[in-house]
């Protein structure tokens, strides 16, 4: 009998199982959005979704509409001071408190007296 045909078939299930298994997360995690790929615009770095935010157009010198801002997760400061047209400064004034590397999503901000 030859050293061939003493093999089983069954060797060739391992490296199957490993092809398929790599194929199968391939396509997870593309179709979850972190496969590395194009990232979805709308989605903030943990991957779950973010609310559209526009800015609307107001004479300069006008208050914001808002006297008070909530924090949403992936915030900074620079963006809530752009989504809300209140200055950086103005928000840091308002907020002695506040320490802009520690934002947490639901703290409120005043952005007016």
């Amino acid at each position: 009998m030859s050293p061939q045909s003493s093999r089983s078939p069954v060797r060739l299930l391992a490296p199957a199982a490993l092809i398929l298994f790599a194929i199968v997360l391939v396509f997870v995690l593309s179709s979850s959005g972190l496969g590395g790929g194009q990232e979805e615009t709308g989605k903030s770095p943990a991957g779950s979704p973010r609310t559209e935010r526009t800015t609307t157009e107001r004479p300069p010198g006008r208050p914001p509409q808002k006297a008070v801002y909530v924090v949403e997760t992936g915030d900074t400061l620079g963006a809530i001071a752009v989504d809300t047209d209140v200055p950086v400064e103005t928000i840091q004034e308002l907020n002695p408190e506040l320490d802009p590397q520690t934002l947490v999503a639901g703290q409120e901000i005043k952005l007016r007296e």
